[in-house]
């Protein structure tokens, strides 16, 4: 699966988003709902599927999901 893929399945489970709501300009709290804890959780999901570790003030610049798809690919 692509990381677009793959991104779009860790919201899903981690947000109750609707899968067309997802796009690369989603905004994660303006458009699709996440709160705080969402975040840190979501943060968690990316770090464990991903095998990365995502800096807090690296991830409170990931507001979009083209955003954090950017950032996972350049590890």
């Amino acid at each position: 699966m692509d990381v677009f893929g793959e991104v779009k399945e860790i919201l899903l489970e981690n947000l109750g988003c609707s899968e067309e709501d997802i796009e690369m300009d989603s905004n994660l709290i303006e458009d699709l709902g996440a709160d705080s804890l969402d975040i840190v959780e979501l943060s968690l999901a990316l770090e464990e599927v991903f095998d990365l570790e995502v800096a807090d003030e690296d991830f409170e610049d990931l507001q979009t999901v083209g955003a954090i798809i950017k950032y996972i690919e350049r590890g």
